[in-house]
């Protein structure tokens, strides 16, 4: 699925990932450690949104992945969506979701808005 966001929509999610991690710091760094998983994993970040959402998460399944660490990794989302605040953290990512899972993603890791503008491949 191609996808584009304006500088506008990109600015307007950046901002609303550093009022998250201000005023939530504990459950920012919790979805935090949850996306440097995905990132090491090299699994897509909309993979790990749509399974944060309860979302159909099979047409972005990593493919050729060991059962195992497939396992381990949904454990960690698992562990995740059993705190106790993830209502807040599903209306965070709800709230932006136009602009992707993948640059809510980026913007958390310190990625800045200039670099994510104009279209990208979700997968």
């Amino acid at each position: 699925m191609l996808t584009a966001s304006s500088y506008q929509e990109v600015q307007t999610a950046k901002e609303a990932v550093e009022q998250f991690r201000r005023t939530k710091p504990v459950l920012f760094q919790k979805f935090l450690n949850v996306v440097q998983l995905t990132r090491q994993l090299q699994y897509g970040y909309q993979y790990m949104g749509a399974l944060l959402m309860e979302e159909d998460a099979d047409k972005f399944q990593p493919q050729a992945q060991a059962d195992y660490v497939l396992a381990v990794y949904k454990r960690e989302i698992e562990q995740l969506k059993a705190d106790s605040k993830i209502e807040e953290l599903k209306q965070f990512l709800a709230a932006n979701r136009q602009v992707s899972y993948a640059h809510l993603s980026k913007l958390a890791l310190g990625m800045k808005p200039e670099g994510l503008i104009g279209p990208i491949w979700v997968r």
